[in-house]
């Protein structure tokens, strides 16, 4: 019976999470800085990374009650090493790294993107490849092939914002702060997602590459000139439209690689409207949709503590020479 506990601090979420035997989490902790970053209408980069430096002890702690465990039941430390904001990430690091060291456990560091996809198999631990991935977060919107050897092809990507950044951006447009994306998705719920044609980029290109600025922008100037209309309608609007886009793109790809499993991963998963319109695809044209549960979408530590987990049992570890890299990316 192996234990990795996982740390993850790549933005604004600190979190701690231990898990054991490949599936079982037995602690993950969370603490938002939300309240602390939203009077700016987004996420400074300092702020974040003092937050993180002073909550990580207790989290710690938390997570040791919670399992009931002491440190030196643990087998593996874990961290995330990229991508993110670099102060964020050291300091994440840096913890990890006293803890290997001071236990003489293995130190495992973990790229964010993959936790995400890591995260679906915590809420399926059956599920198998060949799978296609929709990874859509603040920083990434990405379709990813991975074939039966969890071996992973990218097959799109944003050529701009990401989807989550599109609803950040769109949610300050219509003055309803942050964090945006949760606070759209709300709104949307009172409007009309077919009351307003919001453009759908690339939508029937022969790709999988999204873009979302021009939407975003799009929004921007259809206020300044509709200043009556309602902000429930040009959410929902709005919503729609990347909902549309991120969605056709997955099937597509889908259809052309022969592939009938989906998952849907990342903080973008959260949103209803999404996982609504996914499910009813799954209905009408064949697939299994997998969405992990909300726990799982937006950043935290069990994603991380299950990406670990492979490179745990192949015996990859890192040393104490491991740095961040805030660009690290998939490929």
């Amino acid at each position: 019976m192996a234990r990795l506990l996982a740390i993850e601090t790549s933005c604004d979420e600190t979190a701690i999470a231990i898990l054991e035997d490949k599936d079982r989490i037995i602690a993950n902790v969370l603490a938002s800085q939300i309240e602390f970053h939203k009077k700016y209408g987004g996420v400074v980069p300092e702020i974040a990374s003092r937050k993180h430096l002073e909550i990580l002890p207790y989290l710690l702690d938390e997570a040791l009650e919670q399992s009931q465990l002491d440190l030196k039941m643990i087998d593996a430390i874990a961290v995330t090493s990229g991508p993110g904001l670099v102060g964020a990430l050291l300091v994440g690091i840096a913890f990890a790294k006293s803890l290997a060291y001071s236990l003489k456990k293995p130190l495992i560091g973990v790229n964010h993107l993959l936790g995400h996809i890591s995260a679906v198999f915590l809420s399926y631990p059956q599920l198998t490849p060949p799978i296609i991935f929709l990874l859509a977060s603040g920083g990434h919107t990405q379709i990813i092939y991975m074939n039966e050897k969890m071996e992973m092809e990218i097959l799109g990507k944003t050529r701009d914002d990401a989807a989550g950044e599109a609803f950040d951006k769109v949610a300050r447009i219509l003055e309803l702060g942050y964090p945006g994306g949760p606070k759209i998705d709300r709104l949307s719920k009172k409007g009309n997602p077919n009351m307003y044609e919001f453009p759908r980029a690339l939508m029937n290109e022969n790709n999988y590459d999204f873009s979302f600025s021009g939407l975003k922008t799009s929004v921007k100037y259809f206020l300044q000139d509709n200043q009556n209309a309602r902000k429930e309608d040009i959410a929902a609007s709005f919503q729609e439209a990347v909902v549309d886009v991120l969605l056709h793109k997955t099937i597509k790809a889908a259809k052309e690689y022969r592939i009938e499993k989906i998952a849907i991963v990342g903080g973008v998963a959260a949103n209803s409207r999404l996982r609504e319109k996914a499910i009813e695809i799954s209905k009408t044209e064949g697939f299994e949709i997998y969405i992990p549960d909300f726990e799982y979408c937006t950043d935290n530590a069990a994603m991380i503590a299950r990406a670990a987990w492979i490179k745990y049992e192949k015996g990859e570890f890192d040393d104490l020479s491991l740095n961040a890299v805030p660009y690290l990316t998939l490929g």
